[in-house]
C-alpha cells in the first residue's frame, strides 16, 4: 500500500506541476480576464453608458431650445400689364432678392412639473443601467467560479481514475507473479488485464470531459484561443462551512441585485404616473428671438428694405378635453404601478424561496462531506486488508474488485460532495450580493 500511496502522490504532483510554457490560472486570474474581455460585459457597459448619457437636464426639458435660421432667395420675372385705356406696361428682367436670418429661443417655463419628474426618472434609469451591468458582472463571476471549480472537480475525478488504474495494474502484477510461480491461474491474469483496459478506457473518456471543461472556461473568459490548455493553481475545492441563513437573508433583502432592479422599476412606474398626471396642468411657454430681413427691388419706388429686431412672447394653455384619453392613460398607469408592485413582491418571494432551498442543499451537503469522509477512511482501511488477503490467496478477484470499487466510489462521492457544497455556496453568495468578494 505504501507503493500505491506514493504513486497517488506522484500523480497529484504531476497534476499541479505545469510543463514549461503551460498556462496556469488562479481563480482571480480567470475572473479578471473574463471581466475584461467577456462580450456580455462589454455590451452591458455600453448600455450603461447610454443610460448615463441620457441623464441630463436638457433631456429632461429644463434647458431652452435655440435655433439659428438663415436664408436667401431671389426672383427674376418678366411682367406685362395691360390697362383699360389700351396701353400696356412691359417690365423685363425684374430681379428681387430676400435675405433673412433669425435666432429663435423657446423655453418651457411650466408644464405641470414634468421636467422635474422626467429628470428624476432619468436618474432612476441611470441607476438601473448600473445595476444591470452589476447583475451581468455577478452572473459572469458566478459562471466563471463554477466553471473553475468544475475543472478542478474533473481533474480530481481523473486522478481518482488514475489511482484506479494503478490499483488494477498492481493487481495484474500480483496475478502475473502468482501465475509464474504456479500458484495462480491464467484466467485471473486475463481478468486483471480486462480491468486494466476498462480503467484505461474510463480514464481516456475523462480526459475528454476535462478538455470540454477547459474550452467552456476559455469561452467565458473570451480568450482568443479557445483551445488553450491550462492548469488551475488550486487543486482542491475548499468550502465555507460558516454561512448562516439569518445573516444571508438579511443581506439578500438589502443587496440582491434583481430585487434592487425590481424596486427601481417600481419607482420608475411612479414617475410615469406623475408624468401622465402632469398633462392635466396648464403649460406656460416663453419664446423670443432676433430677426433680420433684407429685401432688394429692381423696379420699385423703394430700392431696398431692411427689417431687424427682437421679438418675444408668452403662451399659456391648458387642455380641456382630449377624448378622455388623459383619463384612460391615468387609469392604465395606475394599473401598471400595481403590476410593478406585484412584480417586486414576486421577485422577493422567489428570492426567498431560492435562498431557503439552496441553503437547505448547502447544509445537507455539509453533512454529506462529514459522512463521506468517514466512508472514504473506512473504504481505505478495507482495501488495505483486502490486498493483504488477496496476496495470501484468501480473497477472490471479484471480491477484491468490489472492495477497490467501493474505495473509488467513496472518493468520488467525497469529491462530488465538496463540489456540490461549493456550488450551493456560490449560489448563496450570488443571491445575497456577496459574489463580488471572489474578485477582491
Amino acid at each position: 500500500m505504501k507503493f500505491l500511496y506514493l504513486s497517488l502522490l506522484i500523480l497529484l504532483q504531476q497534476a499541479v506541476t505545469p510543463v514549461k510554457g503551460q498556462t496556469v490560472y488562479g481563480l482571480k486570474d480567470c475572473i479578471s480576464i473574463g471581466l475584461e474581455r467577456n462580450f456580455s460585459i462589454l455590451v452591458a457597459k455600453n448600455n450603461e453608458t447610454i443610460s448615463k448619457n441620457n441623464y441630463t437636464l436638457g433631456n429632461a426639458g429644463f434647458l431652452p431650445k435655440i435655433d439659428l435660421i438663415g436664408g436667401h432667395n431671389g426672383s427674376l420675372n418678366n411682367s406685362t400689364t395691360k390697362k383699360t385705356d389700351g396701353t400696356q406696361t412691359i417690365s423685363d428682367g425684374v430681379f428681387n432678392t430676400n435675405t433673412n436670418g433669425s435666432v429663435d429661443l423657446g423655453l418651457t417655463l411650466f408644464n405641470g412639473f414634468s421636467a422635474i419628474t422626467t429628470y428624476k426618472k432619468l436618474g432612476e434609469l441611470n441607476q438601473v443601467g448600473q445595476l444591470s451591468t452589476q447583475l451581468t458582472i455577478e452572473n459572469l463571476i458566478t459562471d466563471v467560479v463554477s466553471g473553475y471549480y468544475n475543472y478542478i472537480l474533473q481533474v480530481q475525478l481523473m486522478n481518482n481514475l488514475k489511482y484506479a488504474l494503478i490499483l488494477s495494474r498492481e493487481r495484474l502484477r500480483i496475478d502475473g507473479d502468482r501465475y509464474l510461480l504456479g500458484s495462480g491461474s491464467k484466467l485471473e491474469v486475463l481478468q486483471s488485464r480486462v480491468y486494466v483496459n476498462s480503467d484505461s478506457s474510463n480514464l481516456s473518456r475523462q480526459n475528454e470531459v476535462i478538455r470540454s471543461a477547459q474550452i467552456r472556461l476559455n469561452q467565458m473568459m473570451a480568450v482568443e484561443n479557445l483551445g488553450n490548455e491550462f492548469l488551475s493553481r488550486d487543486t482542491s475545492i475548499d468550502v465555507n462551512p460558516g454561512l448562516l441563513y439569518e445573516k444571508l437573508l438579511e443581506e439578500t433583502l438589502v443587496s440582491n441585485t434583481n430585487l434592487l432592479i425590481a424596486a427601481k422599476n417600481k419607482t420608475i412606474s411612479d414617475y410615469d404616473y406623475k408624468l401622465i398626471v402632469s398633462r392635466s396642468y396648464p403649460y406656460l411657454n416663453f419664446s423670443g428671438g432676433y430677426g433680420y430681413n433684407y429685401n432688394t427691388f429692381s423696379m420699385n419706388t423703394n430700392k431696398s428694405q431692411l427689417t431687424n429686431g427682437a421679438n418675444y412672447g408668452l403662451t399659456l394653455g391648458v387642455n380641456l378635453f382630449d377624448g378622455n384619453n388623459q383619463r384612460r392613460s391615468i387609469r392604465n398607469s395606475a394599473i401598471d404601478r400595481e403590476s410593478k408592485d406585484l412584480r417586486y413582491r414576486e421577485v422577493e418571494q422567489g428570492i426567498r424561496a431560492d435562498l431557503l432551498s439552496i441553503y437547505s442543499a448547502y447544509s445537507n451537503n455539509l453533512r454529506l462531506i462529514t459522512l463521506e469522509e468517514q466512508n472514504f477512511q473506512t473504504a481505505t482501511e478495507n482495501l488495505d486488508i483486502a490486498l493483504e488477503r488477496y496476496k495470501l490467496g484468501s480473497l477472490s478477484g471479484i471480491d477484491l474488485r468490489e472492495v477497490q470499487k467501493s474505495l473509488l466510489d467513496a472518493r468520488e462521492r467525497l469529491i462530488s460532495a465538496h463540489y456540490q457544497t461549493k456550488l450551493a455556496e456560490i449560489s448563496l453568495e450570488l443571491i445575497s450580493g456577496k459574489i463580488m468578494e471572489y474578485y477582491k
